[in-house]
């Protein structure tokens, strides 16, 4: 999968732009805070429909185009997917709700029909590096569930609607335990909540468990290469409901080796989740929270039976983050049958000098591979000479002569 063209309007920094995009290895040179990033985001974007900077959708909109009663944003890419050239384009709607503020819309169109979200998301697939990523080791466990969220949303086409519904069903859920921790009443008005939540929260799990395990492989050998030998790592998942039974007076220790949930199916998910949110209904309804399911699920990352979130080095942080990104590009490749496009914004800065030749050597492999750099000089010449260069300014591109 490649993209061949790209088309910008009131996106961030850049009022417009139109560019045909090469096939192999593009290189966006420029100063910091020149767009390189935010061209990054928008590629980004037009795969998980989320930005990895913005809190929401309005941020993304040009700061001089919101001055008007209505401003619109426009994503357009083409993109080559198999024997098969696409068009996918994203609108951004901002205007006036009557009431003195504003709304915005969101409008998503696959080969000129429009069409819901959930239904395009992984049609289109990409992955990014960037510098901040250590936060998924570092951060708390939403953001590793973030993580795996929109690695599972672009490999599984019923994951991202099974989230909405799950996320929804939640919210409607802890308002009813609220009103009735506040008020009493019929605790079997929590039948119907328990049903969608445990249908849609049994699909989900089972997207991770069997992510999990699956990326999990593909990192081990990768971090065996990047640490010549001397590391291996595990991901170990926690999920707040788990299907496996612990025998009674053992304690929960981190794990050399994986637990193996993927016997499970979904309906015996479903069943087993079922049964504990009656187990936990009093208390949950003493509390007004939902307190099992998989919007409490938890990641660790484990390297040499050490948990890097409370213990790694920052070398050992970078490392691991570099063979998980590593990891999610071979697993959608062999989930798709098809080369995600690379994203990497200023991800050789981080790396020594080995992991930087390693992921060149990478690089070169895939089919399609955009990053930012300030210094040319992170790269070796050969590398360079193989690679597109634009200049970014401003939000303005321009094609470089390399021979110049």
């Amino acid at each position: 999968m490649y993209l061949t063209h790209l088309s910008l309007t009131n996106f961030r920094l850049f009022s417009r732009l139109d560019m045909d995009v090469p096939r192999r290895i593009l290189l966006l040179l420029g100063s910091n805070a020149q767009g390189k990033t935010s061209l990054l985001e928008s590629i980004y974007y037009l795969a998980t429909f989320t930005s990895f900077h913005a809190m929401s959708d309005k941020q993304l909109l040009n700061f001089v185009a919101t001055s008007e009663e209505l401003t619109v944003a426009r994503l357009v890419a083409a993109y080559q997917r198999g024997d098969r050239q696409h068009k996918l384009e994203v609108r951004l709607i901002q205007d006036s709700n009557g009431n003195g503020g504003s709304r915005l819309r969101k409008e998503v169109l696959l080969d000129g029909v429009k069409t819901p979200v959930n239904q395009v998301v992984g049609h289109f697939n990409a992955v990014i590096f960037l510098p901040q990523m250590t936060r998924i080791l570092e951060g708390g466990p939403e953001e590793r569930r973030r993580y795996l969220n929109l690695a599972s949303a672009q490999a599984d086409p019923f994951f991202t609607q099974a989230l909405s519904e799950y996320n929804q069903a939640i919210t409607q859920r802890n308002a009813l335990l609220k009103l009735l921790a506040e008020r009493g009443g019929d605790a079997s008005q929590l039948d119907y909540w328990d049903e969608v939540l445990t249908s849609r929260g049994a699909r989900i799990m089972h997207s991770r468990i069997l992510a999990i395990q699956e990326i999990e492989q593909l990192a081990i050998r990768i971090h065996e290469q990047l640490s010549g030998g001397k590391e291996v790592i595990r991901l170990n998942y926690q999920p707040s409901y788990d299907p496996l039974t612990k025998p009674e007076g053992q304690f929960s220790l981190p794990m050399q080796t994986s637990a193996q949930r993927d016997g499970f199916s979904l309906k015996q998910l479903q069943q087993g989740f079922a049964e504990k949110l009656k187990q936990v209904r009093n208390e949950e309804i003493m509390r007004g929270v939902t307190t099992v399911g998989p919007h409490r699920d938890e990641m660790r990352i484990i390297c040499n039976g050490i948990d890097l979130t409370d213990f790694g080095s920052r070398g050992q942080l970078r490392t691991a983050i570099l063979s998980l990104k590593l990891a999610e590009v071979d697993w959608l490749k062999a989930k798709t049958t098809q080369w995600p496009v690379l994203l990497l914004d200023e991800t050789l800065a981080e790396l020594d000098v080995d992991r930087r030749q390693f992921l060149m050597n990478y690089l070169e492999k895939a089919e399609q591979a955009i990053l930012t750099t300030t210094d040319l000089n992170l790269f070796s010449t050969s590398f360079v000479e193989k690679c597109e260069q634009w200049q970014i300014t401003s939000g303005s591109v321009s094609i470089l002569d390399k021979d110049l």
